[in-house]
């Protein structure tokens, strides 16, 4: 299985080279971590401070971790942070992250890159945020000594790890000296294959976007489009969002207005946008008219900021791969709609289903119908709203969990 394993790496690895040519986020994953070792030399070569590594896939799994690594350095200022990223829709926007002092793409699983990493940069603890469980680069911080913690994660039966021939994936989990779950189901599991170095703490995203909403971030232009008029906020938008939200927009362009966020910002993906609404359109980028009906955000990063402008929110993908973050929306206290395909793994959407603060529809109709029963008895709408406010509070404390944890371990 180890050789499997490490054939099937180089085959992932060489598809990314192949796909560089026609193919702009290969060709930033492949390009990223050109020369990383030289670089990484160049940063750790001469550096005294103790080093504190966080790894993420992307930027949502930065965002679990976040909480937790800005914890850390507010307790622990003279150590250094090294944070990573698998992927580039992670790093690229968070490159420059002010959090962390060295940022980096995580280079290939392999043990020759693993042991030059470590031994490169010699963290003191490493903590890798819910799916992250490379083989080499657990089994090298386990050979070295170094504590390694996987918080936020969370595990289902249906994963190789809890199968009969998953023995070489629950190696790999082995090399962790602990795990921080979301849910009950998850410790469970682990015991079942003998891992009893858990401990539920729950989704360190509560915490994130109760941070964001105290710090009240303002946006000028959104807050000038709104005005005084109530907003509708689409949050990742793909293209099977639209086929249900424009015929949305066309029918309450008199009464609503528009925030639209697409997942992946294209000029062809913001064309289409606006040939599919029959209403006035404005990209961010471009507000000066502020009597349109639709604004479209055409940069990333500022997401997380727009739901409080809403009055209504919803979140895209579960049409498609999977749902997007509906916390962001929820912290703000407003009803939260989305699809009804593929929805049910998150544990938060399920739970704000049946507590009446979120809505899957299966399409235009289905999702009118619900706005019409917020809008015509007021009294559905409140209670959505306390639903999924309340929901974010009950939530809290997954972050101190973890950080007490880590304060153990960094004043040993």
């Amino acid at each position: 299985m180890r050789l499997f394993y490490s054939l099937s790496i180089q085959i992932l690895r060489l598809g990314y080279y192949l796909a560089t040519s026609f193919h702009p986020k290969a060709r930033l994953f492949v390009n990223g971590r050109k020369n990383i070792f030289t670089r990484l030399q160049s940063d750790f070569s001469n550096l005294t401070s103790k080093c504190i590594w966080m790894h993420c896939a992307s930027l949502g799994e930065f965002e679990q971790g976040r909480p937790v690594l800005e914890a850390i350095r507010k307790e622990f200022p003279d150590h250094k942070i090294l944070l990573t990223f698998f992927s580039p829709s992670g790093y690229e926007v968070r490159k420059h992250y002010a959090g962390a002092d060295f940022i980096y793409y995580l280079p290939w699983d392999t043990s020759r890159n693993a042991n030059r990493f470590v031994e490169i940069t010699r963290p003191i603890l490493a903590i890798f945020v819910k799916y992250e469980f490379w083989y080499y680069y657990t089994s090298t911080l386990r050979q070295n000594n170094i504590p390694l913690l996987s918080i936020s994660s969370i595990f289902r039966a249906h994963q190789s790890f809890f199968k009969w021939y998953g023995g070489f994936f629950r190696t790999t989990l082995r090399n962790f000296n602990h795990f921080f779950v979301q849910n009950e189901q998850s410790i469970r599991l682990l015991q079942r294959i003998g891992i009893t170095s858990v401990t539920v703490a729950g989704d360190t995203r509560f915490d994130r976007v109760h941070e964001i909403t105290r710090q009240g971030k303002v946006i000028d232009i959104v807050e000038k489009f709104k005005g005084t008029e109530r907003v509708f906020v689409v949050g990742s938008l793909w293209p099977e969002d639209l086929e249900v939200l424009a015929p949305f927009i066309n029918e309450h362009k008199q009464s609503l207005k528009f925030i639209i966020a697409p997942h992946e910002i294209s000029e062809s993906i913001l064309q289409q946008i606006e040939e599919s609404i029959e209403a006035p359109c404005i990209r961010f980028s471009n507000a000066h008219n502020m009597e349109a009906v639709v604004l479209i955000i055409d940069n990333i990063g500022m997401l997380s900021a727009l739901y409080r402008y809403g009055e209504f929110a919803y979140v895209g993908g579960a049409f498609g791969k999977g749902l997007h973050n509906i916390l962001e929306a929820a912290c703000y206290g407003v009803p939260v709609f989305f699809g009804n395909k593929n929805y049910e793994k998150f544990k938060e959407a399920t739970e704000l289903i049946m507590r009446g603060g979120a809505f899957a529809v299966s399409g235009f109709s289905e999702l009118e119908a619900n706005y019409e029963l917020m809008v015509n008895r007021p009294e559905n709408f409140l209670l959505a709203c306390e639903v999924t406010k309340a929901y974010i509070k009950e939530n809290l404390g997954a972050t101190e969990k973890i950080v007490a944890y880590c304060r153990k371990l960094l004043t040993a």
